[in-house]
């Protein structure tokens, strides 16, 4: 998709600038260009088709302009103007965890390193050269090392939000084929894990119908390339490389093929060896008797006849599961009608591209009891954060707007930095001015583990914080964010009543599933939020959700499926 070479180009502007020094405001307008053209719905062509380029949150008459041109001729004279002022790969060096704009051009004019090839082998074999430049100790190139290791585990994994996308768009599609009866993604897409590696797509229709379904599958628009064309599969690839499995079963057969292509391999195993057990054979056809099959059209059936619990899809990781659902102690999973209210979101005020009014009618048109509108603090400059006295005014200009706004409650809150020490970037006598407050941590996120543990901790213990935002910091494929101690932190949160964030940012995903559940067993509460900077952001609610059960997370573990009036008791029972 046209999409997403622009929203590269754009980050790759915006990477440029920094290095070279222009003005943060610049380079702001660039990351949210790029952050539209990704979590736009559509594709960018059928909105220049219909002249609303300038509708998008966040493209301006300037930026709308280098959309047209890349358009209409294939490519934009910014971003090769922009790319030939540094070695090409040096942008690539940037987006390396924890690899500033700074140390990259240190790197590169000090040392002579311009790629991310060039730096692996400095470290590997003459680190000494890195340690004369200014900045640049052992604790530094270890960090460095470990970003590069980083990045080569996220090599060929997509992101679960986009790869959503992209399954949504093929399905649709899928669907429209004669014969096809029904079908859905199944493999780690359906586990909702929170990278990808290919999409697997389960389709039923008739045998008969099954090689002409191929043949079309592997025509469809979003295909960019045909890796192979059965009778009763096809692999496409889509783009930024992502492979696309379409498997076409008959209906009888269909909820078998469903779990067995689901279920992680450890899932799966213990089934089979339940099966056996039970003198039974189950595989992708069904669940046989001998020769008779006793069930297959529906996953249901399937694990009712193993005399087992249903198992939802979040859950099939071999993480104890199994041995619930023998017992019959599966708990039932937050759902996403279950959450009430989301309580972190930005406006154009911070970094956000809507109003105060917009954001509180799109929660009242989502349905919600409540909501909290969170800018940045004054440390976040790049990002429009506010200092005290704005954010108290815009405190008041969001109870101000509330006031027009009926059946929703809505709290003017903040996500204040948290600090390399834990202290936080607003005192107490600020924060207790507000009505709801998100401590996040945006930098030195490459601190040691107890270092990093006591810092949130620090911070959890402050007064006025009600909820760790992002508590680790990760960007999913390129930022691994702390290693925190999670049963400290979560044990930390339960004894000080503060909630622990899934931030539901598909590029975030943090608290990740793991840790959402270690934080359960440990008492602490979560809350599930967008992070949204535009009114489309809030459907990102729906990857907290999925993130959440993975974590085994009931209603009663989200603060956020309270009633107004519960959510108002435990936001007052944080006053100090």
């Amino acid at each position: 998709m046209k999409n997403a070479d622009l929203a590269r180009m754009f980050e790759e502007i915006a990477a440029v600038m920094e290095i070279i020094g222009e003005s943060s405001f610049r380079i702001l307008s660039y990351h949210r260009a790029a952050r539209a053209m990704e979590e736009l719905p559509q594709q960018i062509e059928e909105v220049a088709r219909d002249g609303k380029l300038m509708d998008i949150p966040g493209i301006g008459k300037s930026i709308a302009a280098k959309i047209d041109e890349y358009l209409r001729t294939g490519q934009m004279n910014a971003h090769k103007e922009m790319l030939a002022r540094i070695p090409p790969s040096l942008a690539e060096l940037l987006m390396l965890p924890g690899m500033g704009p700074k140390t990259a051009q240190r790197l590169w004019r000090q040392a002579g390193v311009g790629s991310v090839q060039e730096l692996e082998r400095v470290i590997e074999n003459e680190p000494e050269k890195l340690t004369t430049i200014p900045g640049i100790g052992p604790k530094k190139i270890r960090q460095m090392w470990e970003s590069l290791a980083f990045a080569k585990t996220a090599q060929g994994r997509t992101r679960l939000g986009e790869a959503t996308m992209l399954s949504e768009e093929l399905l649709a599609q899928v669907r429209a084929i004669p014969g096809v009866q029904q079908a859905q993604a199944a493999g780690s897409l359906r586990r909702g894990k929170d990278t990808v590696g290919d999409i697997d797509l389960l389709c039923q229709a008739p045998e008969e119908d099954a090689g002409r379904i191929i043949g079309e599958f592997v025509k469809l628009g979003p295909v960019r390339k045909v890796i192979a064309g059965g009778m009763k599969k096809g692999s496409v690839l889509l783009d930024r490389q992502v492979q696309a499995d379409l498997r076409v079963v008959p209906g009888e057969s269909y909820g078998s093929a469903l779990a067995y292509f689901t279920g992680s391999k450890e899932h799966n195993v213990k089934l089979r060896e339940i099966a056996v057990k039970k003198k039974m054979k189950l595989n992708e056809y069904g669940l046989f008797s001998g020769k008779r099959s006793v069930a297959g059209a529906d996953e249901e059936g399937i694990y009712r006849h193993l005399g087992l619990q249903f198992v939802p899809p979040e859950l099939r990781e071999n993480r104890g599961e199994v041995e619930a659902a023998m017992l019959g102690q599966l708990p039932r999973l937050v759902e996403l009608a279950d959450i009430r209210g989301d309580l972190h979101m930005h406006t154009e005020a911070s970094d956000g591209t809507n109003t105060i009014d917009e954001m509180i009618q799109a929660c009242v048109d989502r349905g919600y009891s409540y909501m909290a509108i969170c800018e940045h603090s004054k440390a976040q400059a790049h990002a429009g954060g506010l200092d005290e006295k704005q954010i108290l005014a815009h405190a008041n200009a969001i109870r101000t707007a509330a006031r027009k706004h009926k059946g929703i409650r809505v709290f003017a809150g903040v996500e204040v930095d948290i600090f390399k020490d834990g202290s936080l970037d607003f005192d107490v006598a600020v924060l207790g001015e507000l009505d709801f407050v998100v401590a996040s941590a945006h930098s030195a996120l490459g601190m040691a583990r107890g270092e990093a543990t006591r810092r949130i901790i620090k911070a959890i213990e402050t007064p006025h914080v009600h909820c760790i935002g992002h508590p680790a910091g990760r960007v999913i494929n390129s930022r691994p964010g702390m290693d925190l101690d999670m049963e400290a932190v979560a044990a930390a949160a339960a004894a000080n009543n503060v909630a622990l964030e899934i931030n539901s940012q598909h590029m975030r995903l943090d608290l990740r599933d793991i840790h959402a559940r270690t934080a359960i067993e440990k008492g602490a509460r979560l809350i599930i939020s967008t992070d949204a900077h535009n009114i489309s952001e809030l459907d990102y609610i729906a990857y907290g959700v999925t993130t959440a059960r993975r974590g085994w997370a009931t209603a009663g573990d989200v603060l956020n499926t309270l009633t107004a009036d519960e959510f108002l008791r435990w936001v007052t029972s944080r006053a100090g």
